[in-house]
């Protein structure tokens, strides 16, 4: 592992982007009474790491998205439950759904919808940054929620971890470099289950080699996810050689004609062990 070095806030479109979302945060704070007695009716599922784990495969997430910063409009007017229905009945393993509506044109109301249609895990893919999120994404039935550690200080992120674990959701832990794994690695609260970014969200660039370069490094307790610029079956299989647990996969298929095809043509590529 490379060695730890010191955190400065994120700059750039991930920058903008978490300062947006603490206001959004902060706003949520009047209704956490609400929130915890929706929470609390809710009944936990299957987690996201069992899902991508009981498959000999690698597990594909597919993404609900109808727009990001990188690719502008992408199914501006994708119908959320018909798109849900197509991915799990083509086999996917679990459903990411954007919740950010400025940037990403999504909704708590995508979610509800999703999650009323499917048995399979439901990913709440937002820019959490603060605990109020975590119960937000409990009390609308996510299985588990995306944080970005680029976006968190080391004291902000072993806060989140903690009230992952207090509210009951599995968080998706995303990283882009080794660093930001051994910067998860040394807090106290454990975690398993961990993406891997291609896309640098300050600049919005894509290194498609940044998954293969940080998963195959990762223990064998680690889940790992790859996620962004997957284009094909191919993308699938080359990060299945590196030691990938499953894939994330956004614009290919939400924007695709035919998502149900999409879909099933990114299922099977079988798992290959990580080797140390």
């Amino acid at each position: 592992m490379q060695a730890h070095s010191s955190w400065t806030p994120p700059t750039g479109t991930l920058g903008s982007i978490v300062a947006e979302a603490r206001e959004r945060a902060n706003a949520l704070e009047s209704h956490r009474a609400a929130l915890s007695a929706r929470a609390n009716d809710v009944a936990r599922g299957t987690t996201l790491e069992f899902a991508i784990r009981r498959g000999q495969d690698v597990a594909v997430i597919a993404e609900v998205k109808r727009r990001s910063p990188s690719k502008g409009v992408i199914a501006a007017a994708l119908d959320v439950v018909e798109l849900a229905r197509a991915y799990a009945e083509a086999g996917a393993a679990a459903i990411s759904v954007l919740t950010e509506p400025t940037h990403f044109g999504g909704s708590n109301e995508d979610l509800l919808a999703v999650r009323a249609v499917v048995a399979i895990p439901v990913l709440k893919k937002d820019f959490h940054v603060a605990p109020i999120q975590l119960l937000e994404a409990r009390a609308l039935g996510a299985s588990t929620a995306l944080v970005i550690v680029r976006a968190l200080s080391p004291d902000q992120l072993q806060q989140m971890l903690e009230a992952g674990h207090e509210v009951g959701i599995e968080l998706l832990l995303e990283v882009r470099t080794l660093d930001e794994f051994e910067r998860v690695m040394q807090c106290d609260t454990g975690a398993s289950l961990i993406g891997v970014n291609n896309r640098d969200l300050e600049t919005l660039v894509i290194d498609p080699g940044s998954a293969e370069r940080v998963i195959p490094q990762l223990p064998d307790s680690i889940t790992a996810v790859a996620e962004s610029g997957i284009a094909g079956r191919s993308d699938v299989d080359r990060y299945a050689r590196c030691g990938a647990d499953a894939v994330l996969v956004g614009s290919l298929l939400s924007g695709a004609t035919d998502p149900l095809a999409a879909t099933r043509a990114l299922v099977g590529s079988a798992k290959v062990s990580r080797v140390h």
